[in-house]
């Protein structure tokens, strides 16, 4: 009599070996993951007068202005200038993360 409803003895060949290569792409995109957390991006904005640093995990390290960006009379000028610095750090961010990640869906059909 023929079996019924499935395998026996456990997953076939090829899910197994699907099953230890998404292990494999888990274990590098956590390592990506924290190698990218550890680095930090700088945006500038106004030719360098403002200068914004963020981690990898996007958190806003620190912020250095020159002296003659700022002018009490020009404050929009100033608050446009740091968050043109700022963003602009966050996209170095995501530009490595979309590096670092791209590369992981080789043996993976449609995956990145």
């Amino acid at each position: 009599m023929a079996k019924r409803g499935g395998f026996s003895g456990g997953m076939p060949g090829n899910m197994q070996n699907l099953m230890k290569q998404a292990q494999k792409m888990q274990r590098q995109m956590e390592e990506k993951a924290a190698e990218l957390e550890s680095k930090e991006f700088e945006g500038t904005a106004g030719g360098g007068v403002v200068t914004a640093k963020v981690s990898g995990k996007k958190e806003l390290l620190n912020i250095k202005l020159e002296e003659d960006v700022v002018d009490p009379d020009d404050i929009e000028t100033l608050e446009d200038l740091i968050v043109s610095a700022v963003n602009e750090a966050m996209a170095k961010v995501d530009e490595e993360s979309g590096k670092a990640m791209g590369g992981l869906g080789g043996g993976m059909p449609g995956l990145f």
